[in-house]
């Protein structure tokens, strides 16, 4: 037993805070009545809720869009229709697989199956990732200024200058390690605007939650709150941000969006859902993935 934990100590960690996050955010509608979400959950109309099931498919086809483009450029001759299928699978296996096997490596298990580069999937996956969280920082400033608003204006301006300078620090480590696409600035920016398009299809999957339970809160305000909860789930402590999610989420739509608890639970629920439904078609393709991943891992050295 011991020696389980100590293997899986990650693992259990991670099962603990979101344990932990649903708790408290369980807590936080119980001051509520457990009734109010309920009553929210029933009053969410079912055109928004499909509206926005639609832009976050969207937003997935951008996804797929950004790594294809550098796998492109990167010379992996790849149809846009298996990066789309990878990517799918890739959703899939975060949402259902989160303990052991990751939505990149589906990715990359699935590449290879394929029979394209391994060194270079890698990299474009590695790439992938830190233009997804360079899209990210640039809009985190949207989310900071609201919260700053809650604070004293001189730890405003400080907290704010000293971002901002992690923020230049992160472009610059970001850039400096795409040895492959360092000469190819076309696919970095259009990556990039696929990471836009991706983000801002995102956006709009929750803005119209909102406007599916009657709340009119500014779309660029949803882009801010949104960015802050993609950082705070990037913190190590929870399986795939399960419960941490909903939990700063919830957290910030009472806060900033003028949400009661259980309102701002019912949007940060229905977040989760949208994420699992779309991810649903790489479903399809994962039996195949697995089963070429469990042929290698059975193959001598």
């Amino acid at each position: 037993m011991i020696n389980w934990l100590r293997k899986n100590r990650q693992t259990v960690v991670r099962a603990l805070g979101s344990i932990l996050a649903l708790a408290l955010l369980l807590v936080l509608i119980q001051e509520e009545g457990d009734g109010q979400l309920f009553s929210a959950l029933r009053r969410v109309s079912f055109g928004y809720f499909w509206a926005a099931v639609v832009a976050l498919i969207i937003s997935r086809m951008f996804a797929a869009a950004r790594w294809h483009i550098l796998l492109q450029s990167a010379g992996v001759e790849i149809p846009f229709l298996r990066s789309v299928m990878l990517t799918f699978t890739g959703n899939f296996s975060s949402n259902f697989l989160p303990t052991t096997i990751g939505g990149d490596v589906v990715r990359l298990a699935g590449a290879m199956q394929l029979g394209y580069d391994r060194a270079v999937c890698v990299a474009s996956l590695v790439a992938d990732r830190l233009i997804g969280l360079a899209g990210m920082s640039i809009a985190l400033p949207l989310g900071l200024v609201p919260v700053f608003s809650l604070g004293n204006g001189v730890t405003q301006s400080v907290a704010f200058s000293a971002l901002i300078q992690k923020g230049v620090d992160f472009a610059k480590r970001t850039f400096e390690s795409f040895s492959i696409w360092l000469k190819k600035p076309f696919a970095l920016g259009g990556s990039l605007l696929a990471t836009f398009g991706n983000m801002v299809f995102i956006y709009l999957a929750v803005y119209l939650l909102l406007l599916g339970i009657d709340h009119h809160v500014s779309y660029w305000l949803v882009a801010g709150l949104y960015t802050l909860t993609y950082f705070v789930t990037l913190v190590p402590i929870s399986i795939n941000g399960l419960g941490v999610q909903e939990l700063s989420m919830t957290f910030l739509l009472t806060q900033l969006g003028g949400l009661s608890s259980s309102e701002s639970a019912t949007v940060a629920l229905l977040t989760r859902a949208l994420f699992i439904i779309t991810s649903l078609p790489g479903a399809f393709f994962l039996p195949s993935i697995l089963a070429a991943m469990n042929e290698n891992k059975s193959r001598p050295d």
